[in-house]
């Protein structure tokens, strides 16, 4: 009764079938092809000293283990204005979640879980976002309304997050093309998740309530180079104003995709810019493939409201399986259902993602919404199968299945199958339809696993705790004078400069444009210099050291002007830099006592090179034609650094010759 497919096979007959290619491999002509389509909502948390809706400090984040209290609650949905509920917050009261919450009194306070109203919104952090609307050319609201935005994942003790919109309809300037912007909003950030296993959500509740703009853009980009680059236009953009905060989980963004015939996917919580170009190209490839299901299934099942499948309890002890699928089952109480997906026969085994098939999408929706640990499946797919041909067969016998169909085995507990069986059908049938609404979770590879329904506008409504707040037009003119240069401008101007366009993601992202133009016009060093310093060396010494006390990048104008001071060539600030960074408080004469720097003169290093020519024409053991002037320059440059200009070293050395 064994099927006849090889699993292997058919997940790279699917992976060709759909014209699956690397990122590396494609070009403008294969995301037309498959109607990429992308849109970004960008995060950035506002440099404020309190939070938006209280007056706890902003900024102050606990350690593991370092809380005073827990809460616990257990969250249920609401209707909206129209009186209907929102899928995602259906999906998340189906978990039945208990959501516990760790307190710090130093950072939490009643408002934020949820014992007491609203404080009047944070007028600082009000300011700083209109700021940072005016600078991406956004009109400003007439009056700020706050609404609630419902969210039962239990991240929101209060179960909604209250937000704003501040600022409609801008735009930012990419290198080939303008990019509109939908709305900047102000909204209270949410807790941080600590762990989420089984039945328990575990959150950390420092970072709740700080201020955050979220900066949406029109899905106008049409491959994933420039999703990156807009996603980067935007963050530097609110970087330039030095309104935000930086740092790890201070930015975050959502990147939404789309395929010709597809739908929205939602990839939530990007960390990095950099791993968007690959979430994208996946995530476009993944709803082609869906799509391909979907016309396979059609085919077999024109009418999909036809369509269902059958299970069957099974007895543990009369299966042998590998990788103790089974006898973990067995330890831990759980039962084994066997479940029959007619027509779904090389449906489970199709490419879906590098590394994935459509069989990981019922694996991930049994973990978030049935919440059973993995592994809670296995099936007649597997590239490395659990259950042998024989194990198999006995299913089959039970299950009778048709030659097209497919089967699986859930593994869980008792109380959790019900809604493990209605996950496995809810997600085959949307399998008919093609590409479901989704948010999803990203991860470096550029893969992407499920994490909730899509949530609609039904979850949004008035905040009946807040009063609107009236922006006069002198206000919102007094908060755009003095604002920075576009970020367009300084990358022209960074490249006017002969600035290697590697040190620019750098430069924006530190926000050290002033700094740099500050030090090319009141020390009057070359521009090509310092900012290669800047995006090479001192981004080369921050990841190969840590500073024993806050370093502060205005420390490097002070240490070119100590060199200046000193009439020492300016090459010697890169043997300097490290000591200076891991020691920002050392004193910089120090720092030359230590790197062991003493002063010679030109006429001093000049007249050692026919003595090093000779020296190396004793020992030579290579021919070449650079050889001999880069040992002598070698042999000198250490010596050279701080008393003599390297270029001009090289240059004498070439004369003497």
């Amino acid at each position: 009764m064994a099927q006849n497919l090889d699993p292997k096979l058919n997940y790279e007959e699917t992976k060709r079938r759909i014209g699956y290619v690397t990122r590396g491999e494609s070009t403008q002509e294969t995301y037309d092809r498959i109607g990429f389509m992308s849109g970004l909502e960008v995060h950035q948390q506002l440099k404020t000293v309190q939070k938006l809706f209280c007056r706890c400090p902003a900024g102050v984040y606990q350690k593991p283990g370092d809380f005073d209290a827990e809460v616990i609650r257990h969250m249920r949905p609401t209707l909206s204005e129209l009186g209907e509920y929102d899928g995602t917050a259906l999906m998340e009261f189906k978990t039945r979640k208990e959501i516990v919450y760790r307190l710090k009194s130093k950072t939490t306070c009643t408002y934020e879980v949820d014992d007491t109203p609203p404080f009047p919104l944070n007028r600082e952090a009000l300011s700083h976002a209109i700021e940072i609307s005016l600078v991406s050319k956004l009109n400003i609201v007439g009056e700020v309304h706050i609404t609630r935005k419902q969210y039962l994942d239990g991240s929101i003790p209060t179960g909604f997050q209250r937000t704003a919109i501040i600022g409609v309809e801008g735009e930012i300037p990419l290198k080939n093309k303008k990019i509109r912007l939908i709305q900047l909003s102000l909204e209270e950030d949410s807790c941080r998740e600590v762990s989420d296993i089984g039945h328990t959500r575990i959150y950390r509740t420092d970072r709740l309530g700080m201020p955050l703009i979220e900066t949406v853009t029109y899905p106008e980009m049409t491959n994933p180079d420039e999703v990156k680059e807009a996603c980067n236009y935007i963050r530097f953009l609110g970087r330039s104003t030095g309104k935000v905060r930086t740092g790890i989980g201070a930015g975050r963004q959502d990147v939404n995709v789309s395929c010709k015939g597809g739908t929205r996917v939602e990839i939530k919580g990007v960390a990095h810019s950099n791993w968007i170009p690959d979430l994208t190209h996946i995530e476009c490839f993944r709803q082609w493939a869906l799509l391909s299901i979907r016309d396979i299934l059609k085919l077999r099942f024109p009418d999909a409201k036809s369509w269902k499948q059958s299970h069957v309890l099974l007895d543990l002890h009369a299966f042998n399986s590998k990788n103790g699928f089974t006898k973990d089952a067995k330890a831990s109480g759980y039962k084994l259902v066997a479940v029959n997906l007619p027509g779904f026969k090389g449906i489970l085994s199709h490419f879906t993602q590098p590394g994935k098939m459509f069989a990981n999408e019922l694996i991930e929706r049994l973990k978030v919404i049935a919440c059973i640990e993995l592994p809670n499946m296995t099936h007649s797919e597997e590239l490395d199968p659990l259950f042998t041909t024989a194990d198999w067969d006995k299913v089959r016998l039970l299950l009778k299945p048709g030659e097209n169909d497919a089967q699986l085995i859930i593994r869980g507990p008792e109380e959790d199958i019900k809604t493990a069986l209605e996950t496995v059908a809810e997600r085959c049938l949307m399998a008919f339809a093609g590409v479901p609404p989704e948010t999803r979770k990203s991860f470096a590879d550029g893969t992407t696993i499920f994490e909730r329904v899509l949530p609609g506008a039904d979850r949004m409504y008035p905040d009946t705790d807040s009063a609107p707040i009236p922006l006069e037009n002198d206000y919102i003119e007094s908060l755009g004078k003095n604002q920075p240069e576009e970020v367009i401008v300084r990358y022209q101007r960074l490249k006017s400069w002969n600035i290697p366009e590697d040190c620019f993601t750098y430069i924006f992202r530190k926000n050290l444009f002033p700094l740099i133009e500050r030090i090319i016009a009141e020390l009057d060093m070359n521009p090509a210099f310092v900012g290669k310093f800047f995006g090479h060396t001192v981004n080369w010494v921050e990841g190969q050291y840590k500073p024993t006390a806050e370093f502060d990048y205005k420390i490097i104008y002070a240490l070119f002007r100590f060199i200046r001071q000193k009439n020492l060539d300016i090459s010697i600030a890169r043997r300097m830099l490290p000591l200076v960074y891991q020691y920002p408080k050392m004193e910089f004469e120090s720092v030359l006592t230590s790197i062991s720097f003493k002063p010679v003169s030109r006429e001093q290093i000049v007249s050692k090179i026919p003595f090093l020519r000779d020296k190396l024409a004793e020992i030579r053991l290579s021919e070449g034609e650079h050889v001999e002037h880069n040992w002598v320059m070698g042999q000198l440059r250490r010596q050279a650094e701080g008393n003599m200009s390297l270029k001009e070293l090289h240059e004498v050395i070439g004369a003497i010759g």
